[in-house]
């Protein structure tokens, strides 16, 4: 899952990044509203976290312009502001939840999960080209046709289709997809990779899960 912070606080930022990325979320951020805006409209995000005063652009005036082309992306307010009134503002705007600094770390972390899988229970559906996963039905197609994968090989292809255009690395896959919290032989995940590639007899053309190499890999439409 991809997460943005828009938070120009230094401290609050690298606090919420390193606590974000130990529980396996990959986390980009940015310190003005200029940059988290652009950073928010380039690239596709699984979650915002947007502090309320900005310098550059506010919060609340990012929140509205994402939501006039993107009324799915959670987007979660922090910020230091706590009368009802600015609570209602933020909502009113088109954030779906909002947490009041300062805060602890676990309640952020219970919030994020709630928006995620929220979102998760409308998107049954994962597409990568003319790949179609179907997460309830725990069934892939291509072109329409059933591709019969193992457990596995579902969870690998599931992964790397959730964290599509982000460069997935060899540690995270084997920590996400083999559950493996230990120094451990990635060369697993080769073969597995391989053993994608043929089943859903990708074409060149269909390049579809890239070898970054020396880093991981990447899934791209």
């Amino acid at each position: 899952m991809n997460i943005l912070v828009i938070e120009d606080e230094l401290g609050i930022a690298n606090f919420i990044q390193q606590g974000l990325e130990e529980e396996g979320y990959l986390v980009d951020t940015a310190n003005n509203g200029t940059n988290g805006l652009e950073l928010a409209q380039s690239k596709k995000y699984d979650l915002l976290l947007v502090d309320w005063m900005l310098p550059g652009i506010t919060g609340i005036d990012i929140c509205k312009i994402i939501r006039t082309t993107d009324t799915e992306t959670p987007l979660i307010f922090l910020t230091a502001k706590d009368t009802v009134q600015d609570t209602i503002q933020g909502l009113q705007a088109g954030a779906n939840d909002y947490i009041k600094k300062p805060f602890h770390f676990e309640e952020l972390l219970i919030r994020i999960k709630v928006q995620l899988r929220t979102k998760s229970s409308d998107l049954e559906k994962l597409t990568l080209g003319n790949i179609v996963l179907d997460v309830a039905a725990h069934q892939v197609l291509k072109d329409g046709v059933v591709v019969s994968l193992t457990q596995k090989e579902f969870d690998l292809l599931e992964f790397l289709i959730r964290h599509k255009g982000t460069v997935c690395r060899r540690t995270q896959i084997i920590e996400k997809v083999w559950d493996i919290h230990f120094e451990y032989d990635t060369g697993v995940i080769d073969v597995y990779i391989n053993a994608l590639r043929k089943k859903l007899h990708l074409k060149t053309e269909e390049d579809y899960i890239q070898t970054v190499r020396g880093v991981g890999y990447i899934a791209k439409d």
